[in-house]
């Protein structure tokens, strides 16, 4: 067998897809016909470079298992590029040879993209869709590309000639099945290249009781018609704000502290008035700068490591006390903009298993261009690095 058409390819009714070569003794005649060197043109290496370079530029080392598609990709290349030139050289040589009469050239009988893999899934249909269809450690694909024999009524390629296709998930949680049928149209994201589409919903539960949700639409089958999984996102309450990984997500306590109790000090600072004792044993009182995490009705929070539970607060003018003890928490990031982690509140507006999007520009919390530490795990407030 060899192959003319790049897996992924559009060809059109009578473009040459394969030659069978029923001697098997066609590598032999080029060799003994001092033609068996494959020699790519400027056209061909630049086909090459374009694709690899276009690989490059969009590779995200959080998805390395594109690296696969892309070795697929440009293996399908060079082999339509290999094979070509061998086309032109068979038809370089003598057209009544005998090995060369015994080679077949097979022609597309209709326009579509070429695929060079069968599953058994072709015929899969949202009725007769079943658990273990959706169990990837069962999923068995047979690359054609590499075989080099084949027999009569074996299966070459694949050619998918409509735009038509749907992802199926599976879903038994019946509240979440109806609330997509009745909207529709569901807006799906595409977590391999990040595009979205509108996929039409449909629904069916077979007789072991499991509802399966079918997301239909009418393009872009070219760019997903060699995946036979897909990760998805779908996006029924969209909201804009900041994207931060679930990662850098953390929770800390605080004090609250009165609002009126909270002052200015000499240096513009703000903090509080605290009674302290010194070595005389004498009462006192001491200006404690603190930062503000949060403002509510209640009060500001205050960090714990700047106070303690029993510390006396004193209402500067009026000789009001008050003692600290009520605390709260609030969820945050820490925010690395002066080189240290600083804890700032955010407000979530919509969060899923891998990622939250928070509210832009609020008070105590984040802004556009704010380095923030993807793992929280591993800091504390104050950490430099």
């Amino acid at each position: 067998m060899n192959y003319f058409a790049g897996e992924g390819a559009r060809v059109a009714v009578g473009n040459l897809v394969y030659t069978v070569d029923e001697s098997g003794q066609l590598l032999d005649y080029l060799k003994s016909q001092g033609s068996e060197e494959v020699r790519l043109t400027d056209e061909d290496l630049a086909e090459l470079r374009t694709q690899i370079v276009d690989y490059a530029a969009g590779f995200d080392r959080e998805d390395f298992y594109t690296v696969y598609d892309f070795r697929g990709s440009l293996s399908g290349t060079v082999q339509k590029l290999s094979n070509s030139s061998v086309l032109n050289n068979i038809r370089s040589l003598n057209s009544d040879s005998a090995t060369l009469s015994s080679i077949n050239y097979c022609y597309a009988r209709d326009t579509g993209i070429v695929v060079y893999s069968v599953d058994g899934y072709e015929d899969t249909t949202l009725r007769s869709m079943t658990k273990e269809k959706l169990d990837s450690s069962l999923y068995d694909k047979k690359q054609l590309v590499g075989n080099s024999l084949v027999a009569r009524g074996d299966t070459v390629y694949k050619l998918c000639t409509e735009e038509s296709w749907s992802v199926v998930i599976l879903e038994n949680d019946t509240d979440k099945v109806e609330r997509l049928k009745d909207m529709r149209y569901v807006k799906v994201r595409f977590l391999k290249n990040q595009d979205e589409s509108w996929g039409k919903v449909d629904s069916f539960t077979n007789d072991e009781g499991d509802t399966f949700v079918e997301l239909s639409f009418t393009n872009s089958m070219v760019t997903f018609c060699r995946d036979r999984f897909l990760s998805i996102e779908l996006i029924t309450e969209e909201e804009r704000g900041l994207k931060i990984p679930n990662s850098a997500i953390a929770e800390k306590s605080f004090y609250i502290v009165p609002k009126e109790y909270v002052i200015t000090g000499n240096s513009g600072a703000r903090g509080v008035m605290r009674e302290r004792y010194d070595e005389n044993g004498s009462l006192s009182t001491e200006f404690v700068e603190t930062a503000i995490y949060n403002e509510a009705d209640e009060g500001y929070y205050v960090d714990e490591t700047v106070l303690r539970a029993g510390d006396i607060l004193v209402l500067a003018d009026s000789g009001s006390r008050y003692t600290v003890s009520r605390q709260d928490s609030l969820i945050g990031v820490y925010n690395i903009n002066k080189g240290y982690a600083d804890f700032r509140q955010i407000r979530i507006l919509y969060q899923n298993d891998e990622y939250a999007i928070v509210r832009p520009n609020t008070t105590y919390g984040l802004s556009v261009y704010d380095f923030i530490v993807l793992d929280a795990s591993t800091v504390e407030d104050g950490t430099t690095g």
